[in-house]
């Protein structure tokens, strides 16, 4: 089965609005947090096949661009923190980046190296979508943005990719190149839901602070995935509120769980 990210018009008064969904797949979607990371290093192969075989629907990862400009998916600005090497991504050849490790600390997995995102693309699911969060101002940029949405589009997958970004910036510049490019906003503090967006990531305490949050979000027709990477002590707050996605540091765990929870939810949520 094919995925693809639909976004469908809705018509809300007079306003057109659009509507992010993944057809053939039930909510709450469940969005792989840098694939794996609880069991696997962090933004690597590894950590994105476990993500698939524990049932992700969604792969998350991140996105830097290299001295060479090829888009390199890494969480971090530096190499310090996951490898055995140092330096900026964005002083950094693609060569000199495949040759240090992507262990992050974690024995056994010294042969792990950090994936371009053509490589992150060509092991993809057919079933899965992708959400690639921008991490770098470089994205401010309409051509580096182009060429993004190039590459997205020679993969194959373009139709079944959102980006997200902390910065409204980055996410509304793809958005000015791709007019039907989903894009999700990540939020620390606003306690309402942004606008123009397909999906809203909310700190997860938001929805306490104000429980309808998520009816606000969906009456501006987004997608609610709150930013809560292990979210197994809030899962059934999640599904009274109606998220629309959970994010995992580790998809088997909150798989099993939510599950579960559904299960025994069945007759309250109909």
């Amino acid at each position: 089965m094919q995925v693809v990210l639909v976004l469908k018009s809705l018509v809300k008064g007079k306003a057109m609005q659009r509507k992010l969904e993944i057809p053939g797949k039930n909510k709450p979607y469940l969005m792989a947090h840098r694939g794996n990371r609880a069991l696997c290093p962090e933004n690597t192969l590894t950590s994105f096949q476990h993500a698939f075989q524990d049932g992700a629907d969604i792969l998350e990862t991140d996105l830097h661009l290299s001295k060479d400009g090829q888009f390199i998916c890494i969480h971090d600005a530096t190499l310090d923190r996951t490898t055995n090497g140092s330096g900026r991504i964005a002083d950094l050849t693609v060569a000199e980046i495949k040759k240090v490790s992507a262990f992050n600390q974690m024995a056994g997995f010294e042969k792990e190296r950090i994936p371009l995102l053509e490589e992150t693309a060509a092991i993809l699911p057919p079933d899965v979508a992708l959400a690639l969060e921008l991490k770098s101002d470089c994205f401010l940029e309409e051509e580096i943005c182009r060429q993004l949405v190039a590459e997205l589009r020679n993969s194959g997958i373009l139709d079944r990719t959102i980006v997200l970004s902390f910065s409204p910036q980055r996410i509304f510049t793809v958005r000015k190149v791709e007019k039907d490019m989903p894009i999700g906003l990540i939020t620390m503090k606003k306690l309402v839901p942004p606008a123009d967006v397909d999906m809203v990531g909310p700190f997860f305490p938001i929805l306490w602070a104000n429980p309808w949050y998520v009816h606000s979000a969906h009456r501006k027709a987004m997608l609610v995935c709150p930013l809560d990477p292990t979210p197994e002590a809030r899962l059934e707050g999640y599904l009274k509120r109606g998220c629309d996605a959970i994010i995992t540091d580790n998809p088997a765990v909150t798989r099993k769980a939510l599950d579960n929870l559904l299960t025994r939810l069945k007759p309250v949520r109909g």
